[in-house]
């Protein structure tokens, strides 16, 4: 059946969340947010389209650091209202030049660390 972005249930903003995830790793990278014509302009280049609320843009993942994300494959939830797009990325993913941008556990009632900005 062909995918029709229509079909997602966004919010009132017309968003939905989109977690980037490493296709070999499993590792969780990132969250952000696409619109339906970031979801259509990433399935039709294979380049990561986001949709930047501060901005009110859109963003291509990498396109100013050189940090891109490569489509591999995009899910879709359930509910029809989150999105899994699994990638192949380049360097760091956070733009706090980590790897993840969940760096950060909760262990014993303590914020803790856990990757440190690569190199």
């Amino acid at each position: 059946m062909p995918f029709d972005p229509d079909t997602l249930r966004y919010d009132a903003a017309g968003l939905i969340p989109a977690i980037a995830q490493d296709h070999a790793s499993g590792e969780v990278l990132m969250m952000a947010w696409m619109n339906a014509e970031s979801v259509s302009r990433t399935l039709a280049s294979g380049r990561v389209t986001y949709w930047s609320r501060s901005r009110q843009d859109f963003w291509v993942k990498g396109e100013s650091s050189g940090h891109l994300q490569h489509l591999v494959e995009m899910r879709i939830d359930c509910d029809r209202d989150c999105l899994l797009v699994l990638v192949r990325q380049e360097g760091p993913a956070c733009h706090t030049n980590r790897r993840s941008c969940f760096y950060t556990a909760l262990r014993d009632g303590q914020e803790v660390e856990i990757l440190k900005p690569m190199a």
